[in-house]
């Protein structure tokens, strides 16, 4: 029977070492090219190994102003949204969590009703642009994605039904606490796991971000690194079509840079995400199993 689990266990464990290796293939590969050299990718393609080792497409990236700006529009971004996220999710959840909630069912239906439908893009963009005059402005990459992620919500939710016992609740209204009061000081302090957890999600989802820099940002000064990335790869697909034309092809993205803004965009998560990842992990799972 012993022997039976530990090579049961021995297998869980060589089989999620292979699913991270597969994970981790792509990133290196990505980085990778980008220490290569155009001309050996032209003439060799991609490998795990350089051909050819070269820094050009970071130099080449770093050397335009528009990286630092962009970059420091992503980190503004990203902490303003993920702070602004995270408190008014906390404050949605908590109340849909109190059962004696007057019209709770109806409230958590709505949100609900938002996982499933949307109003489409075209009454979205019209809103946001010509009522809530948000083109061309930071608050087009916070607010669209501030208000409209039912999920996580309900993920804090169920975290505060099933992991906060009801007896503290009862405990501090007995003392005359209000339910402010109560989430302030009784609630939070040991619902880290699911901060941190909403936080790194809502984090994510702020810095990848691009199609609202796509739908509602026209003003290169504004752009966001995924923004900044997202053009740059639409300019590459013109390459083929200006091989012909008289044009310094030098001048244009080329495919090492491509690789060098998509490592500068997703490297800042990378480096955040283990400091995280405990809490990650106990805020998706603990509130699998009710307390």
């Amino acid at each position: 029977m012993v022997s039976n689990k530990k090579g049961y266990t021995i297998f869980l464990h060589t089989f999620m070492i292979i699913l991270c290796i597969l994970c981790l293939i792509p990133f290196i590969l990505l980085i990778v090219v980008s220490l290569s050299s155009e001309s050996s990718l032209l003439t060799e393609g991609y490998s795990f190994i350089p051909k050819e080792f070269s820094t050009a497409a970071y130099q080449y990236l770093f050397a335009s102003p528009t990286i630092y700006r962009a970059y420091g529009y992503s980190l503004l971004v990203t902490a303003v949204g993920t702070l602004a996220s995270v408190v008014i999710t906390t404050l949605l959840a908590y109340p849909l969590a109190i059962r004696e909630l007057p019209g709770r069912k109806f409230f958590n239906f709505a949100v609900f009703f938002t996982m499933l439908f949307s109003g489409g893009l075209v009454p979205s963009y019209m809103m946001w642009t010509q009522t809530f005059q948000i083109k061309n402005t930071v608050w087009a990459y916070i607010i669209p994605n501030l208000i409209t992620n039912g999920f996580i919500v309900m993920i804090m939710r169920t975290y505060f039904e099933t992991n906060i016992p009801k007896e503290l609740l009862e405990s501090g209204r007995i003392d005359g606490a209000s339910e402010f009061k109560i989430l302030l000081k009784v609630v939070l302090p040991i619902s880290l796991p699911i901060i941190a957890t909403i936080g790194l999600m809502s984090g994510m989802t702020y810095w990848n971000d691009w199609s609202n820099g796509l739908y509602y940002i026209t003003d290169k000064k504004l752009y966001t690194v995924q923004v900044f990335l997202n053009n740059m790869l639409l300019n590459a697909q013109q390459l083929d079509k200006l091989s012909g034309s008289s044009l310094d092809m030098n001048a244009l993205p080329s495919t090492a840079v491509r690789m060098a803004v998509a490592v500068a965009g997703a490297l800042p998560l990378m480096c955040i995400y283990p400091f995280f990842q405990k809490y990650f992990i106990k805020g998706m799972t603990i509130g699998a199993v009710k307390g």
